[in-house]
């Protein structure tokens, strides 16, 4: 096995998830707002549905109106019809742009940390529009290089998004890991170019899989990284 220099995250349904104002609630505010009642209830339903048809652009270019596109079908799984429905998913999709609208997984922050003092380097790889260098000083994060499809203007599983925070990194795909919430975009695009990568399973949803983690905090015994040696040092006998 090749020794891990690097760890590559995914941000949104990896270390970090969208607040209330982007959640069932937000929905259904923001529906009350064009005059439609959406119902918080059919919210993960709706947004499943609108996982499962989701299409990337067909050059896996950056696409805002993608996105756009995704938001007005949970709107309209939610119960929401009409010509505002655009105006819905418009709001919600501008929400998505402002780091005070998320918040950090509770394992997120440990386990950077873990692998900061092991001495690896740390990246973040993102499909979003956001600004990730204000969404890393908001909430602090110890990372040495990031992307964002918005500024880089490809999506994951584009090779070209893994290489670009990778040259940034100055580490070969065969000693990096990728870590994100999507099969496809995230486990299958590392791979494609020689990482390990491994899916954050928060949910369960996809069942035995051996590649899949239930938390972050899982993830430094599935590198193979040793306890004792959290700071680059094998721990001293106790005299």
């Amino acid at each position: 096995m090749n020794m891990v220099e690097a760890v590559l995250f995914d941000v949104d349904f990896t270390i970090a998830k969208p607040g209330p104002l982007l959640g069932p609630e937000g929905y259904r505010a923001a529906g009350e707002r064009f005059g439609l009642q959406l119902d918080p209830e059919k919210y993960a339903q709706a947004r499943a549905a609108a996982v499962e048809d989701l299409q990337h652009h067909p050059e896996l270019d950056h696409d805002e109106e993608i996105w756009v596109r995704f938001t007005e079908d949970i709107v309209r799984g939610m119960g929401g019809n009409g010509s505002d429905v655009r105006a819905v998913a418009e709001a919600i999709t501008e929400g998505w742009l402002h780091s005070e609208n998320f918040e950090l997984y509770e394992d997120a922050l440990p386990v950077l940390a873990d692998l900061r003092s092991r001495g690896l380097k740390i990246g973040l790889v993102s499909n979003t529009s956001r600004d990730l260098d204000s969404f890393i000083r908001h909430f602090k994060l110890d990372v040495d290089a990031w992307i964002a499809s918005g500024t880089h203007g490809k999506v994951k599983p584009s090779p070209s998004i893994f290489r670009a925070v990778l040259e940034l990194l100055q580490v070969e795909p065969e000693a990096a890991v990728m870590v994100g919430d999507s099969p496809a975009d995230d486990v299958e695009g590392a791979q494609a170019i020689g990482m390990r990568a491994f899916l954050i399973d928060r949910e369960g949803r996809f069942g035995d899989r051996e590649d899949a983690l239930p938390t972050l905090l899982a993830l430094p015994a599935a590198l193979g990284l040793d306890a004792s040696r959290a700071t680059g040092k094998e721990k001293r006998p106790e005299p």
